[in-house]
């Protein structure tokens, strides 16, 4: 399969990402508390899954990292593993990180883990319970601190002061482009086949588009990338 793959692809008329090979992230990452609970996020994956496909369509060789309950991609080029943390998320992305030419972090990553994971099932007790977290590891930051010719693409999620927020994230993180999804949009941010996305990018331009499929939104976010 891999063989033939790669008589189509060299035989093929050219794409504008051939021979480019491209880091992405989708889905949500699981915290676990003990082997039957976890803290995660109502992220589908299905953005992630999108862009990879669209990467795909276009000639890049995707490596897609994927949280739990991500959709299986379907394109040949296309090689996608499933984590469940944060911190393998991190460390799936560090071992690819430096081979490829462009990473877009689409997964949405636990901010904070537990301190401690039981290793048996906690029992229901009388009186209050509470679990002590910390920081998990900052996956965009990590990338944008030691990338050197690579376009690092975050998205971020915001709920309030939308436009400046998400101009921080590109200076803290060291971002080429941020993708913006605003919960405040009608049929945008989890579980929707639809998204309503703003395009910044490290100059400060800013793109906004209509409420779109997830599908013709990943174009839109590949072609700007491309642009870049």
């Amino acid at each position: 399969d891999h063989i033939q793959a790669y008589f189509e692809k060299y035989f093929s008329v050219q794409k504008p990402l051939d021979s480019q090979k491209w880091l992405i992230t989708a889905g949500p990452t699981y915290e676990a508390i003990d082997p039957v609970r976890f803290i995660g996020n109502h992220s589908s994956g299905k953005m992630g899954v999108a862009l990879a496909e669209h990467a795909a369509e276009n000639g890049a060789e995707v490596f897609l990292i994927s949280g739990p309950g991500t959709p299986k991609a379907d394109h040949k080029f296309i090689q996608q593993v499933y984590v469940q943390s944060a911190e393998e998320m991190y460390q799936a992305c560090v071992v690819h990180f430096d081979a490829c030419d462009v990473a877009i972090l689409a997964a949405a990553v636990a901010d904070y883990t537990p301190e401690i994971v039981a290793d048996q099932k906690i029992k229901k007790k009388a009186g209050d319970f509470s679990i002590d977290l910390k920081p998990a590891k900052d996956i965009l930051k990590h990338l944008g601190s030691v990338k050197t010719s690579q376009k690092l693409i975050g998205f971020a999620l915001e709920t309030n002061n939308e436009i400046e927020n998400a101009k921080k994230k590109i200076v803290s993180k060291n971002l080429d482009l941020v993708v913006l999804n605003s919960l405040q949009d009608a049929g945008a941010g989890f579980g929707y086949d639809t998204n309503k996305i703003t395009l910044i990018d490290a100059q400060n331009n800013i793109t906004t588009f209509e409420l779109k499929t997830k599908l013709k939104v990943a174009e839109d976010i590949i072609n700007a990338i491309i642009k870049l």
